[in-house]
């Protein structure tokens, strides 16, 4: 009996620091949830959008990451819409057109903050 007040006290130290951990666990576990679900359907729309612009793909992960590479491509230095379109164009055996059509899509799932700046002489009336 004289050791019961230690275990107790030990047992429920443990459990207040497994609740503790699980707690944050959960906190954290939400937003890389939430990080993945949100990926998911911006990949599925570029998927979709790709779909129906008639752009065929074979692997949607690896077609997914192409798509991503694009913005980035963009604000290399020398990049612009041409160059992006070649690259994909000469990296993924696509024609011209294709690619062209590839990165208008990724440029809109992506970075549609970049199409503005991509085509300012054509915003004019």
């Amino acid at each position: 009996m004289i050791y019961a007040p230690k275990i107790q006290a030990t047992t429920l130290w443990f459990i207040a620091l497994t609740a503790t951990l699980a707690a944050a666990a959960a906190m954290l576990a939400a937003p890389l949830r939430a990080d993945i679900i949100r990926v998911d359907i911006i990949g599925n729309s570029f998927l979709n959008a790709l779909t129906a612009a008639g752009v065929p793909y074979s692997q949607p992960a690896r077609t997914t990451a192409e798509g991503q590479s694009v913005c980035p491509m963009l604000v290399q230095p020398g990049g612009d819409f041409d160059s992006v379109v070649s690259k994909m164009a000469i990296g993924n055996g696509m024609s011209e057109k294709t690619a062209g059509i590839f990165t208008i899509v990724a440029i809109a799932t992506y970075c549609p903050a970049m199409i503005a700046p991509l085509i300012p002489s054509r915003l004019t009336g």
